[in-house]
């Protein structure tokens, strides 16, 4: 069960990285840039959010024993923007995290053997994670871009800033890098 446990707690972290990147991102982007694409052919930040939520109130309702995408969502409504404002996006946004969490709190070691299903397709819990895990960390990568994009000359890094990795190290307790020889 220890192996099971460390899974788990690695998904969760992993989950969790992942919003406190967009959080980061989403908190620097104007009101009217949340809902403004770069062009005709991407998304704003806001249906991002609204897309992402969506997949994960659809995926971790009732996880284990109904399949991942439930006959209510409507997938191609996440792509409309229908909030009225900056607070009815973000609420839609903290409420497809809080199914996620939620369902994270009542998993178990013994579910990692267990199998779900996800359009009809079979996947042991861990691989239906990963695959969660691929797909929302791939959106969080596109609200990072966008806002930073949005931003411009205003943005302030969320990550270690570009030329300030040795010094993060050292400070992380990491002397510098062995040279190969």
């Amino acid at each position: 069960m220890y192996l099971a446990d460390n899974v788990l707690n690695g998904f969760l972290e992993s989950f969790h990285a992942q919003k406190n990147l967009a959080d980061r991102a989403i908190a620097q982007v104007s009101d009217s840039d949340l809902r403004r694409p770069l062009d005709e052919n991407t998304n704003s930040v806001a249906i991002i959010m609204k897309h992402v939520s969506g997949n994960l109130v659809s995926r971790f309702t009732d996880f284990l024993t109904t399949d991942g995408e439930k006959p209510w969502r409507d997938r191609d409504a996440e792509f409309t923007d229908t909030f009225r404002d900056r607070s009815e996006a973000v609420a839609y946004w903290e409420n497809g995290w809080s199914v996620l969490f939620d369902t994270f709190n009542r998993l178990r070691p013994e579910h990692m053997d267990w199998q779900v299903f996800i359009r009809g397709e079979s996947y042991y819990v861990p691989a239906a994670l990963a695959r969660s895990l691929a797909h929302t960390s791939y959106h969080v990568g596109q609200i990072v871009l966008t806002s930073r994009l949005m931003c411009k000359g205003r943005w302030e890094t969320i990550t270690i800033p570009r030329g300030q990795s040795r010094q993060f190290n050292t400070s992380m307790g990491f002397g510098p890098p062995e040279q190969p020889r």
